[in-house]
């Protein structure tokens, strides 16, 4: 058996560098876990960017079919009359705000705020559970046009719609 020290050294096959493998493959591992974090953030934000983008359409459209609803509107079909307003937000009146809001989902939770422009009269009208509790709230408004009391008397105002969100626990 012929043994050179030139052939031991110059022989590849029997050479292992273990700590060349070790760092790359964590360079390789630690730049995947970093691309996989950013991807899940960026996916968080675009899902709760267009969640909240669909709820706030949402919202638009009722308040849009809250401020064309003939159960409110006053002596002509674009104005809303304070004096419903005032009958249906009575404590009382619980049947006339379930009518009110019968045209809608039960699976939405929402209330609805109409107030003149300049703050001197404000409505709330809800189903009596609804609470914020903490909840993300989403609002949509929409101008209209109130009657207070006559056509001789009408003010700008805006209709509010605010969705409540469900937090899944």
């Amino acid at each position: 058996m012929n043994l050179n020290i030139y052939s031991f050294i110059s022989d590849e096959k029997a050479v292992l560098e273990p700590n060349n493998d070790i760092i790359s493959t964590a360079l390789v591992v630690v730049g995947f876990v970093v691309f996989a974090a950013i991807l899940s953030k960026t996916f968080i934000a675009f899902n709760n960017n267009s969640n909240s983008l669909e709820n706030y359409e949402q919202a638009a459209m009722i308040a849009e079919d809250i401020a064309s609803s003939p159960s409110i509107q006053g002596s002509r079909p674009e104005l809303i009359s304070a004096e419903t307003l005032d009958r249906i937000c009575e404590p009382s009146a619980t049947e006339k705000r379930y009518l009110f809001f019968q045209r809608f989902s039960s699976n939405i939770d929402f209330y609805v705020e109409i107030s003149t422009v300049d703050g001197n009269y404000k409505w709330t009208i809800d189903e009596g559970s609804t609470f914020s509790n903490g909840r993300d709230v989403i609002a949509a408004s929409v101008p209209v046009v109130i009657e207070l009391g006559s056509t001789a008397r009408c003010v700008p105002g805006t209709v509010t719609v605010k969705l409540i969100q469900h937090r899944w626990k």
